[in-house]
């Protein structure tokens, strides 16, 4: 009798979905509060800086939660651990929708360690239940996911607020934690997804094959693939610690646009709350070009080129933002695109310096752990320069630093990469 893990490794196509099911949890509570926060900050009294906070404590989770997330995969099963996020991020958002400031800061919190758990485990069973010809496609698929989870909530939220309220607004946005858990359950069985193993209970590994070796142990799974002679160079401090600015400038600029958007697009054009909102959305989907096409140009370019080109891309959206901020379309197209190759690439970089997993963990753990700890400082900074000036030329001139960071700094350390 076929096991459920067996069913699911036959039809190729269930992972995936349920993957996708799970990302759109991953990202949209993150955004969800940018199209009503002048709704929010006028109902509770909030200033631009402690605003800027709602999107600020998600990404300082996913610098300041890892070791929670790592410890939570090392108790409970990969499958058990994607069930807990989902649980968190929908109770962060339960709590989020109260109306007070308290709530709202407290869900927010919430809901960044549920996604830092998501974000962690997530690849691993990617790497563990996908052949290896597919990983890259489901990893990217995975990571398009994220951004149209941001794209839906962006969308959708203004609208939502108008008929019932920023708090209704905010809290519709759990139902996709519950389809995501369902999904889940079915995908993996309900004792996997919520119970765990049997005792005494081993589970059967996927036969993979690979370029390199690879280990990865989460406590419940152990594979291995053979070795073969691959070129790769060695990581240096300063290379890892560039890679890790570059990612900080990524992240600062990506979290600070995300975060006041829809507030910049209403001040500067006039745009109503609801259009703001759906403008902002195209900043989110075209990273799905960039997250696709990234890899497609990996197979042909040196990534030092990807970074140079993505860095290129993505000045066009704080300087375009800055002298014709009427084209504000053409620059959500070019940035949004940039900032979904931007994170694409920088993953790229790892996977080529490092020559077993151990290294991988490490390394990914520094550049996102110290990238993200910048990042996250990207929305209180824009808030707290915007309502200091009462422009947004400020704001966008830091964002504009940070993307030079992305590109100068990301192309110096990955110059010897081949």
């Amino acid at each position: 009798m076929s096991t459920r893990g067996e069913l699911v490794r036959r039809a190729g196509w269930v992972l995936p979905v349920a993957i996708v099911l799970v990302a759109l949890n991953f990202r949209g509570p993150i955004v969800a509060p940018a199209p009503v926060i002048g709704d929010v900050r006028m109902d509770l009294g909030l200033t631009t800086t402690v605003a800027g906070l709602l999107t600020t404590i998600p990404v300082l989770c996913f610098a300041l939660a890892t070791p929670l997330a790592s410890w939570v995969i090392a108790k409970a099963t990969p499958e058990r651990a994607v069930s807990l996020s989902l649980v968190v991020v929908l109770v962060g958002t339960v709590i989020r929708s109260l109306p007070s400031a308290a709530a709202l800061l407290i869900g927010t919190a919430v809901i960044g360690i549920g996604i830092t758990i998501g974000n962690v485990v997530v690849p691993v069973v990617i790497r563990r239940d996908t052949s290896p010809e597919r990983v890259g496609i489901v990893t990217g698929v995975y990571t398009s996911a994220l951004n149209v989870g941001s794209m839906t909530t962006s969308l959708g939220t203004a609208p939502i607020a108008d008929l019932w309220g920023w708090p209704v607004a905010i809290a519709l946005w759990g139902v996709f934690a519950l389809i995501a858990g369902l999904a889940w359950t079915y995908t993996v069985g309900a004792r996997a997804a919520w119970l765990g193993p049997r005792s005494g209970a081993v589970a059967e590994p996927l036969p993979v094959t690979g370029p390199i070796d690879q280990v990865l142990d989460t406590g419940a799974v152990r594979t291995t693939t053979r070795p073969t002679r691959v070129s790769v160079v060695r990581p240096t401090r300063w290379v890892t610690i560039g890679l890790t600015f570059a990612f900080g400038g990524q992240a600062f600029s990506y979290y600070a646009l995300t975060a006041w958007i829809p507030t910049l697009l209403h001040d500067e054009i006039g745009f109503s709350k609801a259009s703001s909102g759906a403008s902002s959305s195209v900043f989110q989907i075209l990273a799905v070009v960039g997250a696709l096409g990234v890899p497609v140009l990996a197979a042909r370019w040196r990534p030092r080129a990807i970074l140079s080109l993505v860095g290129t891309l993505w000045l066009a959206m704080p300087l375009g933002l800055l002298f014709a901020p009427q084209l504000w379309l053409l620059w959500s197209i070019l940035g949004g695109a940039a900032q979904g190759g931007g994170i694409t690439v920088i993953f790229i970089i790892i996977v080529r310096l490092v020559s077993n997993d151990d290294d991988a963990r490490r390394m990914s753990a520094f550049v996102q752990g110290g990238g993200y700890l910048l990042g996250s400082a990207g929305p209180i900074v824009a808030g707290a320069l915007h309502g200091a000036t009462g422009d947004w030329t400020a704001p966008l001139l830091v964002v504009l630093v940070a993307v030079l960071v992305l590109g100068v700094v990301g192309t110096l350390a990955a110059r010897r990469v081949p």
